[in-house]
């Protein structure tokens, strides 16, 4: 009884310091002293996000350059962003994207950062509102706009495009006459010299980032044939399986590991980069996948002793640029909806989003925002440009695609057969088709 007494005052004491925390963000506690505030009261918006608000001297690029418009958006108009923050220890087992959707279903914040499947899932339940409307969202990339839509309703922009792609060393493949691979085939028979002359792994590898390889074989025909929507709605309905477009991409990722291009059980105990990532610096393994950013970052591969070129992953429509992105949400309940929209107006405006592609060196969501690259990321750079690319997540699809993905590849690395691996897409999908 105690226990519960005690837990009971607990969950209350926690409730009044989220209702005070609430209420102090819209008006003044009241005090005894009487003489009138001469600035006029600002209106603050809530943001939930999985990190606090960087400091003046912060080193973290990618904190910074969120920061910069969000500080744009307070100066325009005349109020205040409060960010309330995601930590693993507040929240104990409880994951990101667990918190964001709690919080969502109980209208405690005003806009969200969001991953694909949270946004989804919130979407569907018709908790964020539409975007569509937005000024912003008229210049956004075809990708984006594809990848953030549930129900015909954009439920999210994000500030970046962040693109995988394949991370070679430029100069072993000069050294065995290696032209840059664009098929499946032509990949092989690079890997194949490569362990010819005695590179024992070609390709360097982690427990998160093989379904890359995957996503290009599986979607290269759906993202860039004649009608992607009339595809994924399809799958949607169930007249077309996932696992019709996944085998092709399982069936190769076994090959490469049946082959001994991949080590599948030394990948499962990496980490990415920090795993696969010394070998490749030290020119051990002339291939390792990642994201644009890691071109960028010291700590990653932004300063390698040799000549690297980053390409999209192999398929039967050539190299094939890896897109993923998370959006940026607005509560469709929030008591302060307008103010919170005008926010992204300017979060999300050509002006910030060239401030924050700038800092961060990204691809940026707009249409109308370029950023000069470096020349190691131009091929993946023009790709994307050219509208290449497979979405490795994607709000639209019922079946979310990068989480689930990287388990059930996870399963194929620890031995399962491409059989199985499909027939948990297909149980996935069934699910999902019960659940409508």
């Amino acid at each position: 009884m105690r226990r519960r007494v005690k837990e009971s005052a607990v969950a209350f004491i926690a409730t009044i310091m989220v209702f005070a925390v609430v209420s102090c963000a819209q008006r003044d506690l009241p005090g005894t002293n009487l003489i009138d505030n001469e600035e006029e009261e600002k209106t603050t918006i809530l943001l939930f996000v999985p990190m606090e608000r960087s400091k003046p001297d912060a080193k973290n690029a990618a904190r910074t350059a969120f920061d910069k418009t969000v500080i744009m958006a307070e100066e325009q108009l005349n109020l205040t962003v409060e960010y309330r923050t995601y930590t693993s220890a507040d929240y104990q087992e409880k994951t990101y994207d667990d918190v964001s959707i709690d919080r969502i279903r109980h209208d405690m914040d005003d806009f969200y950062l969001l991953n694909p499947d949270v946004l989804q899932k919130t979407g569907e339940e018709g908790r964020l509102a539409d975007l569509s409307d937005l000024e912003c969202a008229k210049n956004l990339r075809e990708v984006v706009k594809l990848a953030n839509t549930v129900d015909g309703k954009l439920m999210g922009i994000p500030q970046e495009v962040v693109v995988y792609g394949l991370f070679v060393n430029k100069d072993m493949f000069d050294q065995y006459d290696l032209e840059m691979p664009n098929t499946p085939e032509e990949f092989l028979e690079c890997c194949r010299v490569f362990k010819k002359n005695g590179i024992e792994t070609p390709i360097g590898a982690n427990r998160w980032w093989l379904e890359t390889f995957v996503f290009a074989q599986a979607y290269a025909d759906l993202y860039n044939g004649d009608d992607p929507a009339a595809e994924i709605e399809a799958l949607n309905n169930g007249e077309r399986k996932y696992s019709d477009y996944m085998r092709k991409g399982f069936e190769y990722l076994k090959e490469l590991i049946d082959l001994g291009y991949i080590d599948a059980e030394t990948a499962l105990t990496y980490e990415a980069i920090e795993g696969e990532g010394a070998d490749f610096l030290a020119q051990k393994t002339p291939i390792v996948m990642a994201y644009w950013g890691a071109a960028n970052a010291e700590t990653a591969y932004g300063k390698p002793d040799f000549n690297m070129e980053v390409i999209g992953f192999p398929s039967d429509r050539g190299q094939m640029p890896v897109v993923s992105m998370t959006g940026i949400s607005v509560l469709e309940n929030s008591e302060r909806r307008q103010e919170t929209l005008d926010v992204l107006e300017v979060m999300l405006s050509d002006e910030a989003l060239r401030v924050y592609a700038e800092t961060n060196k990204v691809i940026s969501p707009s249409e109308n925002v370029e950023v000069e690259c470096i020349p190691a990321l131009k091929p993946l750079n023009d790709l994307v440009d050219e509208g290449k690319y497979v979405l490795a997540s994607n709000a639209g699809m019922r079946v979310e695609q990068w989480g689930n993905t990287c388990l059930i590849v996870r399963k194929l690395m620890e031995g399962a057969s491409v059989d199985e691996c499909m027939a948990e897409f297909d149980r996935l999908q069934e699910e999902s088709n019960d659940s409508q």
